[in-house]
């Protein structure tokens, strides 16, 4: 079967977007630079590979994550459908065993008779008049990078990530943790590290003196707020960290029935329980100082790293002065956009966008009117912003509740304000597909 649609990328945008557009009948093939061009990121081959934390974040509706995830369930999301297959405990987020999600999504999309999967680098924007979608994510290759800007007609925006360290659970010692969730939310599935005032302070010290990898000049202090790396936020007072990744709230250590000062928390990184993630502790410390450092945290002396955190350039477009309400570039129809590289931030913001691109592809190609999905709905909301806002100073942008027009919901219960604002959101996302038929 002739593809009539190139998916330049296999990340978790790409292949959703691939799944849609061949559930419509529709052939397509995703060209995937890996494993023939790595990235500083990625350790497999796999299609889809999450390479910074396993968490796609909560399920409950009143929380953006998840009734994000929940519009796209309804949308038939074929990544979230994966995902459910290996959770891991988590309390109420829904984590997973990421190398095993990866390795089951590429054995599924591979086997799809509509897709072709081609394992090689895309240096250029393919000269057609049949859609593409550019998927290529965060990491695109230098040569992509490179078109992508001649298209655009000017430089790519990128700021710098982060990813958190992951630790063998055989070296752990699980006698000096304790195990909770804050305010008791669904199992106690994290390990808790309890810090004391003085431990806390030291740590902070630490980080704060502790040895970064360099960078050059212009790529300092480009950080994307919600993933800042945890010394950049040690930096920004005593109690940063106590009111952010390591805040004690909600949590009792049951030796002392008391509430630590500070609290590490240590995440299950896959189904076998090998290997446990340092939540929050995305960093661009040098490797040595990362053993050095986190192996003075209570049960943490003889640590083992399979993964140091690590920093890496994620490249995305100017949208507002490139795309549509439909991830369409707005000087070429046939050209799509999906994941990062198109100003979404996060694992399921990029699904999201694939899922949408995907959408109007197939709409495209049958001839169809695509209405914009509705501003009251959390995708129509992000779509809105990330083609709406001040292009002066955009950044990747994350689904928040605040993106939702509030008009008549003006009620000092926040939750319960979320509560109905989600409720508005579910109720006008199934109006939408019953209206489109998709």
């Amino acid at each position: 079967m002739e593809a009539k649609v190139t998916i330049i990328g296999g990340g978790l945008a790409g292949i959703e977007a691939a799944y849609q557009i061949a559930k419509r009948g529709i052939a397509c093939e995703i060209v995937e630079m890996r494993p023939e061009v790595n990235t500083e990121a990625h350790t497999t081959p796999y299609l889809a590979e999450m390479v910074c934390s396993n968490s796609l974040g909560s399920n409950e509706w009143t929380s953006a994550s998840g009734l994000l995830k929940e519009e796209l369930r309804r949308l038939d999301s074929f990544f979230l459908r994966m995902a459910e297959k290996f959770r891991v405990p988590a309390g109420n987020s829904l984590s997973v065993d990421r190398l095993r999600l990866a390795e089951a999504i590429t054995r599924e999309t591979v086997s799809l008779p509509q897709v072709k999967v081609i394992r090689r680098e895309a240096k250029d924007l393919p000269q057609s008049s049949a859609p593409v979608i550019i998927a290529s994510g965060p990491l695109t290759s230098a040569s992509l990078a490179c078109a992508i800007s001649e298209f655009t007609m000017r430089k790519n925006l990128f700021f710098f990530d982060a990813t958190c360290p992951l630790i063998a659970a055989d070296s752990i010692d699980f006698s000096r943790l304790f195990a909770g969730t804050r305010y008791n939310k669904g199992e106690a599935d994290f390990l808790n590290i309890a810090l004391d005032e003085v431990e806390y302070r030291q740590f902070v010290e630490q980080l704060c003196a502790a040895e970064t990898v360099d960078m050059k000049e212009f790529e300092k202090d480009i950080f994307f707020e919600a993933c800042l790396p945890i010394e950049e936020l040690a930096r920004r007072g005593e109690k940063s960290l106590s009111y952010g990744p390591l805040k004690p709230v909600g949590l009792v250590d049951p030796r002392t029935h008391k509430m630590p000062h500070a609290v590490i928390q240590l995440r299950q990184d896959d189904l076998n329980k090998a290997f446990y993630q340092l939540v929050g502790f995305q960093t661009r410390l040098k490797w040595n100082e990362q053993k050095r450092i986190f192996r003075t945290l209570p049960g943490l002396e003889h640590a083992e790293f399979e993964r140091f955190g690590r920093m890496h350039r994620n490249t995305y477009l100017n949208a507002p002065l490139i795309l549509n309400r439909f991830f369409q570039a707005q000087t070429n129809p046939a050209l799509f956009f999906a994941g990062q590289i198109s100003g979404v931030e996060g694992y399921v913001e990029s699904v999201s966008s694939g899922l949408l691109a995907g959408l109007a592809v197939a709409a495209t190609i049958r001839g169809q009117t695509l209405t914009p999905l509705p501003d009251e709905t959390a995708c129509g909301a992000l779509l809105r912003h990330i083609t709406g806002a001040d292009w002066k100073d955009f950044t990747p942008t994350k689904f928040s509740f605040g993106l939702l027009p509030s008009e008549g919901f003006e009620l000092k219960n926040k939750k319960k304000k979320k509560g109905l604002l989600a409720e508005r959101a579910l109720d006008a996302m199934s109006r939408w597909i019953t209206k489109t038929g998709i």
